[in-house]
């Protein structure tokens, strides 16, 4: 690899690192705290997912089938949010950030192609950390602790 094309490359690189890091997001909470203990957070997450989430991942947060696969279109179906899924594998943060800047955002890649709606301009920060709250509510509490040890390392 020649000279040139490896520094461009390590400044794409680092122009990812720094978007998602510094670039968007300044008005996300400097640190998304889920409350999947708090009875009101929890209801009104459920309601919101059913209205705004459920017609792809599912009522029972099950996910479409062959989530792991892409479909004809290259795009990958709505993963699940139950303990089957890899939700809990990420923190509160990335999960907010997934939500309401869309994938394409979180990559670092603005034309990447998903069926996941951006919700900026849809729901507010608390309806986003609702939702979020009311889906790790729904994991074993084993899961939950799992989830909570990875976010108390951030």
């Amino acid at each position: 690899m020649n000279r040139t094309v490896a520094l461009g490359l390590g400044v794409v690189v680092l122009a990812g690192a720094a978007a998602l890091t510094f670039g968007w997001g300044a008005s996300a909470p400097a640190r998304t705290v889920l409350m999947p203990s708090d009875p009101d957070v929890v209801a009104l997450g459920q309601t919101i997912y059913s209205e705004n989430c459920a017609s792809c991942h599912g009522m029972s947060l099950e996910g479409q089938p062959n989530w792991r696969s892409p479909g004809p279109d290259g795009r990958f179906p709505a993963p699940p949010h139950d303990e089957t899924g890899h939700t809990w594998h990420h923190d509160g943060d990335t999960l907010f950030r997934l939500t309401k800047y869309g994938t394409g955002a979180l990559i670092g890649d603005p034309d990447y192609e998903s069926n996941m709606p951006v919700y900026e301009s849809v729901l507010t920060d608390d309806e986003i950390i609702a939702v979020l709250s009311y889906i790790k509510s729904t994991w074993p509490a084993d899961m939950r602790a799992r989830h909570d040890e990875m976010e108390n390392r951030q």
